[in-house]
């Protein structure tokens, strides 16, 4: 029987494995200069990233093996969180963020990338690095 009163912390909402909605551009873009800005996009890069073409580093990125591990209950606004507008233009939580940039990994760059769902891990870096699932993926026995 479900319980009447969840526990789980206010705005959760489970995410699918597949959110329906396909990758659009940010619609608020005049608004928000700086949503394509480094780090939060690919203008005016600096470093090591700046000596790449765009083509070159998304071909990098896309091509390289990733694991994205993204905490179940990461959601809320804790730990620094960015709320600067580019970085709200990725999404409204860390959470909804790391899926929105997977699915754009996948979507836009044919990524062929790992998304990993922690269970009931939020911001902290013991519960992500320490859970059943993130285990085997960080120190796997080959």
């Amino acid at each position: 029987m479900a319980s009447r009163y969840p526990a789980l912390p206010p705005g959760y909402a489970a995410v699918p494995a597949n959110p329906p909605q396909p990758f659009v551009e940010f619609s608020d873009a005049r608004e928000c200069t700086g949503y394509n800005k480094w780090p939060y996009g690919l203008d005016e890069r600096v470093g090591y990233a700046a000596k790449l073409s765009d083509d070159e580093l998304r071909h990098q990125y896309a091509s390289r093996p990733v694991t994205y591990l993204l905490g179940e209950l990461d959601i809320l606004p804790l730990y620094g969180f960015d709320i600067s507008c580019p970085a709200m233009a990725q999404g409204p939580t860390r959470l909804a963020r790391g899926v929105a940039f997977a699915k754009y990994a996948t979507e836009a760059l044919g990524a062929r990338h790992q998304t990993v769902l922690v269970p009931a891990c939020g911001h902290n870096a013991r519960c992500m690095f320490g859970s059943d699932v993130s285990l085997p993926l960080l120190f796997p026995k080959d």
